[in-house]
């Protein structure tokens, strides 16, 4: 490595980024994306399919790419006590869309500063645009593919936020951990024989090591699914209120993982402290005031009372009703449904009169559909 190159990787460290890995830009081989597409494990995250041929050819994204820099943000905390409703760890922080966008508008000035690189010589994304991340970083040496679908870094763990700049400059590329059966992120590298994240995942999402099937997966469905929690993955949900770690929290490469610098990063621990009894009566006005500047944000109210109706339904704490009672009754069908489940679960044949009352008055389908079969 060029001693410009080693400028430009510490530099890049020094901003913020606790991971700076580099690899050559090249077709990715499209089998496993076209067959999870196929078989419809994206559930009904469309962009996936829509911009499939941009992340098996970057150069449909940035044409004359000849390098990518994989960046990692590492978001390892030291032990977390969440004894109510449980959040991703990644929640716990202002959006990191934003946060690390500052490093790599930053990381941009150093390129053109180091290789005289224009603004439209490179394409910098933290975990929005049509790059297959975990891949480039498993190419690259950041860490590999694990069969928890996650990318596993031998010094930070899973905690690491990923962010890819895809540039014309040519750089050096970094080695692999090991050598790619493949070509381009083997699942499972440097997992042995080790099964603990697919026997751990509370509602059987892996369809095989590597392959998560969004459809029953915790994180998709109390984030990106906007409509009705299958009824049949619900108990599985358990506390998780938003997004779940389990198949990265009992990974043993975790081990070697130490808290984070977090430059780019602002902690928001705060949010456990929330009780469930505030979060279901929640208004408008507290929840822009609470999570403002946060990923939670984009899930709205409505998402997070019907998380949290699911959470209160498996929480076994009869004390909730009162509040999920009000809910059967909120403007929203998409409230009033998970507010009947729960009530159901929680109050049991106690509350048949009141339930019968609440399905007389009701007229969507989707409510309707929560008294029929078992809660």
């Amino acid at each position: 490595m060029d001693a410009r190159q080693q400028a430009l990787r510490q530099r890049l460290e020094t901003l913020g980024f606790d991971a700076v890995r580099i690899a050559r830009v090249e077709p990715v081989p499209g089998d496993r994306l076209h067959g999870w597409l196929a078989a419809g494990m994206h559930a009904d995250m469309a962009w996936m399919e829509r911009t499939a041929a941009k992340r098996l050819d970057p150069a449909l994204v940035l044409p004359g790419a000849r390098s990518v820099i994989m960046l990692g943000v590492n978001y390892a905390t030291g032990a977390l006590r969440q004894e109510g409703p449980v959040w991703a760890r990644y929640a716990l922080h202002e959006d990191y869309h934003d946060t690390m966008q500052a490093g790599l508008d930053a990381a941009g000035a150093v390129l053109g500063e180091l290789y005289g690189a224009g603004t439209d010589d490179y394409r910098a994304y933290v975990d929005t645009g049509p790059v297959l991340e975990r891949g480039w970083a498993a190419k690259a040496g950041l860490g590999f593919a694990g069969k928890n679908a996650m990318l596993i870094s031998r010094e930070h763990g899973n905690w690491l936020f990923l962010a890819a700049i895809l540039t014309r400059v040519e750089l050096e590329p970094d080695l692999p951990l090991r050598p790619q059966r493949s070509g381009f992120a083997d699942v499972g590298l440097l997992c042995g024989k080790c099964t603990r994240c697919l026997d751990a995942c509370p509602t059987q999402a892996f369809a095989a090591p590597g392959v998560v099937d969004a459809r029953r997966c915790i994180s998709y469905q109390t984030i990106e699914n906007k409509g009705i929690i299958p009824r049949g993955l619900r108990r599985g949900i358990g506390r998780h209120l938003y997004g779940c770690d389990v198949c990265l929290e009992v990974c043993p490469w975790n081990r070697f993982a130490r808290e984070g610098r977090r430059l780019l990063l602002t902690a928001r621990f705060d949010l456990p402290d929330l009780g469930l009894d505030e979060l279901l009566t929640m208004t408008p006005a507290r929840f822009a005031e609470v999570f403002r500047r946060t990923a939670i944000k984009r899930l709205k109210l409505r998402g997070l009372l019907r998380n949290a109706c699911v959470v209160a339904g498996n929480s076994g704490d009869p004390g909730l009703l009162p509040a999920l009672w009000r809910l059967t009754a909120h403007e929203l069908p998409l409230v009033r449904a998970h507010a009947v489940w729960a009530v159901r679960r929680l109050a049991g044949a106690a509350a048949a009169g009141e339930l019968a009352a609440v399905r007389a008055r009701e007229t969507d389908a989707e409510v309707l559909a929560e008294f029929a079969g078992e809660p």
